[in-house]
């Protein structure tokens, strides 16, 4: 059985994805999480095999025997796992999750997103959603877990997920006052109730503005870190349709994989429309004029993946006419432990 390395992402969503592929590959892994030395950055700008990016201590971890396979995501990680592949001889195959900095010859499997706009490659995977740890087992743990939390308010009950700023795209106290006010008519309209869910990036400003504009029964959640009672996989189990913020793909990913209708609120500006409507970030202003004008690697699109969503009919926009949402037969999931598996060769 191959035996895997996880060099274990350091932000937040990069983590849950490399580790939901490990835990479905069922193989033995073992996990490292390394430190790095801040200030250098030529390993990863100029695309090396190296270890010089981490501290003493971690590269020292690194040393024969060596894995079948090293995954894992994150620039500063392209050169560490480079360099395990060149360490190996070229035993241990390298798979990259996410967003690719260095040349597409560097790794054995990309695995990737729209929105990073990467080209078709034979070692090229490109999904339409990012891999998640949302699975049948653990929605149906998370129904039993809250069913008696949800139980008075009144269905349809809607789930409304929230992100934050994104890019270009900014969720301020417009946006989140117009996401409120606009999931309200829909529970109204339906005789049905709100499970609302902020996260780490919802800022202060648009969660009181949000709460502020809900007219209709609801259950609100305000994200605390490291919280053992949240809501999240509960709200995902229990919705019968779901709304999310547009800036979040990882977010979309998750409400996509429960089978349930999803809607997703464009902030402003998302489908190129004016952005008269759009909370001013000075930031996002900035980004806007990158995403357009400068070197494309540098910024990534996410409306590239909206696009994708609603051209497939697995997700529509909030304010559109809502239609049947199709469940794709190869979750993008299976899609890539199939092509891991088959890098390795085994079915």
């Amino acid at each position: 059985m191959p035996v895997i390395w996880l060099i274990d992402a350091y932000r937040a969503g990069e983590r849950n994805q490399v580790r939901a592929l490990v835990e479905q590959l069922g193989w033995p892994c073992e996990t490292k999480r390394l430190e790095y030395r801040k200030h250098v950055v030529l390993p990863h700008v100029l695309g090396q095999a190296s270890l010089r990016g981490l501290t003493p201590a971690s590269a020292a971890t690194l040393k024969a025997p060596w894995p079948d396979l090293v995954i894992s995501s994150g620039v500063r990680n392209e050169p560490v796992c480079r360099w395990i592949r060149a360490a190996s001889g070229g035993r241990s195959r390298y798979v990259h999750v996410g967003k690719p900095w260095g040349a597409l010859s560097g790794f054995d499997l990309l695995i990737t997103t729209p929105q990073y706009r990467v080209p078709r490659r034979a070692n090229v995977l490109n999904n339409t959603l990012t891999l998640h740890s949302v699975s049948a087992q653990r929605l149906a743990a998370a129904r039993e877990r809250w069913a008696a939390t949800f139980a008075d308010l009144p269905r349809p009950r809607i789930a409304v997920i929230t992100g934050g700023d994104s890019g270009p795209f900014t969720f301020g106290p417009r946006a989140a006052t117009r996401l409120g006010r606009q999931a309200s008519i829909l529970a109204r309209q339906s005789g049905g109730s709100l499970l609302v869910s902020t996260s780490s990036r919802t800022s202060e400003a648009a969660i009181q503005a949000l709460q502020a504009s809900i007219d209709v029964p609801h259950y609100f959640y305000r994200w605390q870190p490291d919280d053992p009672d949240n809501p999240y996989f509960g709200i995902l189990a229990i919705a019968d349709r779901l709304v999310v913020t547009g800036d979040s793909i990882a977010m979309l990913s998750e409400a996509c994989a429960t089978g349930r209708p999803v809607q997703i609120f464009d902030l402003g500006g998302m489908r190129g429309e004016t952005r008269s409507i759009a909370d001013f970030r000075f930031g996002g202003m900035l980004y806007a004029f990158l995403l357009r004008w400068l070197w494309q690697p540098l910024s990534r699109d996410i409306t590239l993946v909206h696009s994708q969503l609603r051209a497939t009919s697995r997700a529509f926009w909030l304010d559109e006419e809502f239609g049947a949402s199709v469940v794709p037969g190869e979750s993008d999931m299976q899609r890539a432990v199939a092509a891991v598996k088959g890098l390795l060769g085994e079915s």
